[in-house]
């Protein structure tokens, strides 16, 4: 695996090499990278047995990630989420119908997987729609998203091209 000048670390207390392969369970483009070991040095730091994995380097849709177990002093929270933009309804379907397994749905596309990461999974074509300068076919959009968990592409067509 090529590294990238920047890379994505997601800290686990002990669940990176469970959290990586899951990733990979429902990615179709991605790929296990290199797996670091804790070994017996640092065992009163890490307290992590011989063998654990410490970082996993892992790639989902040519983007690098690293899962890093490293104790259970930090959570993850809303404040950063992994956007996973999608051409089509089967795309949203197939990301949200996995991710959401054991995880949680939120509002406009945010969910929270088992690991608690939160995501956004969002049809490509909202940035278009978004940036329309008829604001009120923005507003129609915005509407509509709004009621939404999972995205609906043809619901966010129909407020786009909707007339009145």
């Amino acid at each position: 695996m090529k590294t990238q000048a920047m890379s994505i670390c997601l800290w686990f207390d002990d669940q990176a090499e469970q959290a990586a392969n899951y990733y990979l369970s429902i990615f179709r483009n991605g790929s296990l990278g290199k797996i670091s070991r804790y070994g017996k040095e640092g065992f009163e730091f890490h307290k992590k047995p011989e063998g654990t994995a410490m970082v996993v380097e892992f790639t989902l849709n040519d983007m690098q990630f690293m899962a890093l177990n490293g104790g259970p002093k930090f959570n993850f929270n809303e404040s950063i989420s992994v956007v996973v933009n999608c051409d089509t309804q089967e795309e949203i379907d197939h990301y949200w119908n996995n991710l959401t397994l054991e995880g949680e749905e939120g509002p406009c596309g945010w969910l929270k997987d088992k690991f608690g990461l939160s995501w956004q999974i969002v049809p490509s074509i909202l940035a278009r729609y978004m940036s329309d300068p008829d604001s009120t076919k923005v507003q129609r959009v915005t509407a509509a998203f709004l009621k939404m968990k999972k995205f609906d592409i043809k619901e966010l067509k129909r407020a786009y091209e909707s007339v009145g």
